[in-house]
């Protein structure tokens, strides 16, 4: 059986984090102010930004830069998309594909949840791996709602801001996740920062995230950028993650 392939947690996450990615921007239908997708041409690979990009996808990047990280996204999207109207045909793909003894799963680290069957097939992986937690940020909120009393607990969902269906946040209360351009901003919201996602893996009050990856030259996501960049505080350093506390119970 040809099996999806996932990754392990990076400078942000723990390593003990099993990871899963699409191709950015191709599979995220909600996406507004982060669009931006990898292009291939002629045997080369550039960057393309939406028409209302704000800041820039850092997934989007990882993928023109590195030739291994954009295979293997594009690999996992074929295979789901061969049984892209069956949810359960694509739910034993992903638990069959469940590298062992994994206890921590971050959804999407690159992609979304590009279709509603593709979505009802994590609820069924969740629900048949309850020892696992799963946990996702979301601009595909139009997806989420539909189903909304039926997530597993297990399954920990995190609105991301800045998507095209932005108003089904407050209008179902569901918990999200902002980008700032500083710590200052997030103050400003009332909004504590997670610098390594053991916000997003537990169920809580919504949060903020620094403003990370390359950004366009000239756009105020750019000129952010390098301030923080200057301060130290951009990106993500191994240390921010070293003997954090996972959880270890489903909430």
């Amino acid at each position: 059986m040809n099996k999806l392939k996932f990754g392990k947690g990076n400078a942000k996450l723990d390593s003990r984090v099993q990871t899963f990615s699409l191709p950015a921007g191709k599979t995220c239908p909600g996406a507004n102010e982060c669009k931006s997708m990898a292009i291939e041409k002629d045997g080369r690979r550039t960057i393309k930004d939406g028409p209302k990009t704000v800041f820039r996808c850092f997934a989007a990047s990882q993928e023109v830069l590195y030739t291994k990280t954009f295979e293997a996204r594009a690999h996992n999207l074929r295979l789901l998309m061969e049984h892209k109207h069956n949810a359960t045909k694509m739910a034993g793909l992903i638990t069959a594909s469940l590298p062992g003894k994994t206890k921590w799963v971050r959804i999407h680290v690159s992609g979304d949840f590009f279709s509603q069957t593709y979505f009802n097939a994590w609820l069924k992986v969740a629900r048949a791996n309850p020892d696992i937690l799963f946990y996702a940020y979301t601009k595909s909120l139009h997806l989420w709602v539909n189903l909304l009393g039926f997530i597993p607990t297990n399954l920990v969902l995190t609105a991301s801001v800045g998507g095209k269906h932005d108003l089904l946040i407050h209008a179902h209360n569901l918990r999200y996740a902002k980008v700032v351009y500083s710590e200052a901003e997030a103050k400003d919201l009332g909004l504590e920062i997670d610098k390594d996602d053991t916000k997003a893996m537990k169920h809580g009050p919504s949060f903020a995230l620094l403003l990370h990856g390359t950004q366009p030259k000239g756009s105020e996501a750019g000129v952010a950028w390098r301030k923080l960049s200057k301060a130290g505080k951009a990106g993500y350093n191994a240390k921010t993650v070293k003997n954090v506390s996972l959880p270890v119970m489903i909430p």
